[in-house]
């Protein structure tokens, strides 16, 4: 496969955009012509070889737009290498971690899609961008960029993309 990727995002306060970003840049860096766009603003997948979903778990709940993302274009990633992310824990807690993997492999389970590549980052919480109570929560950031960018330095390989020369 030598097209497109597709890195969608859904986001509602710009973390899970940054991080969007931030995979999508080595991607990019890599060879590969790596599109971001807002999961809400991608109608079908027609050009895209492959494609990159993230979005933020809220309560438990991944984002919307990802929902909306699978509904629409389920029957269109059935032929395509699919990588999915969620942002969510806040805490270095081995059970917040599972329970977060637990629903972002159900969120995408639920669309009967299939995902070649699954991981869960570390979210962000900005008080000062949210309605009360959720505004009283202490500020946090728990994304881990490293991992973040290793991630999508790895995706062409676990994705089965083509391979690129590697420049010296």
């Amino acid at each position: 496969m030598d097209g497109p990727l597709l890195v969608a995002y859904a986001s509602s306060h710009g973390s899970t955009r940054e991080v969007a970003e931030a995979i999508c840049t080595p991607l990019q860096e890599a060879g590969l012509r790596a599109h971001l766009r807002p999961a809400m603003d991608v109608h079908d997948l027609d050009g895209y070889d492959a494609v990159v979903l993230g979005a933020p778990l809220y309560m438990g709940r991944w984002h919307r737009h990802a929902h909306a993302f699978l509904r629409r274009n389920h029957r269109e990633l059935a032929g395509r290498p699919l990588a999915v992310f969620a942002l969510g824990p806040l805490h270095d807690d081995e059970k917040e971690w599972s329970d977060a993997r637990a629903q972002l492999d159900a969120a995408v389970a639920r669309h009967g899609v299939e995902a070649q590549v699954v991981e869960v980052f570390g979210g962000r919480v900005d008080p000062s961008q949210l309605h009360f109570p959720f505004s009283k929560m202490p500020a946090g950031d728990a994304r881990d960029w490293d991992a973040i960018a290793a991630w999508g330095e790895a995706l062409p390989e676990r994705l089965g993309l083509r391979e690129l020369p590697v420049l010296v």
